[in-house]
């Protein structure tokens, strides 16, 4: 991708791999470092069965680990099932000479996908407990990737004063 740091319409990469640690660790350097991808987000393979290694292989080709994704991850997920504790979502920052991204592992539900990254919202669609999406735009800015802009009413991206830009128009 060209114009790094630049509004640039997003695309999305899919990959449907194996779950073994040499595709998935092959699969993330190819998106980050062939491809370009600022941000990849894996599902599943997060738990503790012997065949779950997602974990073990995003931390493979990691720069630096991320650990507030996965903590708060947990603690969104234990507000439904007490077995959240289980889980072993991480995140990551895998960085080339002139290119980084954010990896983050998200568990393998649909329903516990979008409650980790909406977060926990009332009856009346307040939100209670921010979701980790809300970190997702402003960690892009701050590791030299495209500003990105989310829709409020589903998550409201979380910059301080000084990092926000006018919307598009």
């Amino acid at each position: 991708m060209a114009g790094r740091g630049a509004r640039l319409a997003w695309r999305a990469e899919t990959r449907l791999i194996h779950d073994d640690d040499a595709t998935i660790s092959a699969t993330l350097i190819e998106l980050v470092d062939v491809i370009g991808c600022d941000l990849v987000l894996t599902t599943g393979g997060t738990g503790p069965s012997r065949r779950d290694v997602t974990p073990e292989a995003t931390l493979a080709v990691a720069t630096r680990p991320m650990p507030g994704f996965g903590e708060q991850m947990r603690q969104i997920s234990l507000n439904f099932v007490p077995t959240a504790i289980l889980s072993r979502q991480v995140a990551v920052i895998r960085e080339t000479a002139d290119h980084a991204a954010l990896i983050i592992n998200l568990p393998g539900h649909r329903k516990s996908i979008k409650e980790t990254l909406e977060g926990l919202k009332d009856a009346d669609g307040k939100q209670k407990v921010p979701g980790i999406f809300v970190a997702v735009p402003y960690c892009i800015d701050l590791i030299g990737g495209p500003y990105m802009e989310t829709r409020p009413e589903i998550v409201a991206a979380f910059r301080p004063k000084s990092a926000v830009r006018a919307p598009k128009s």
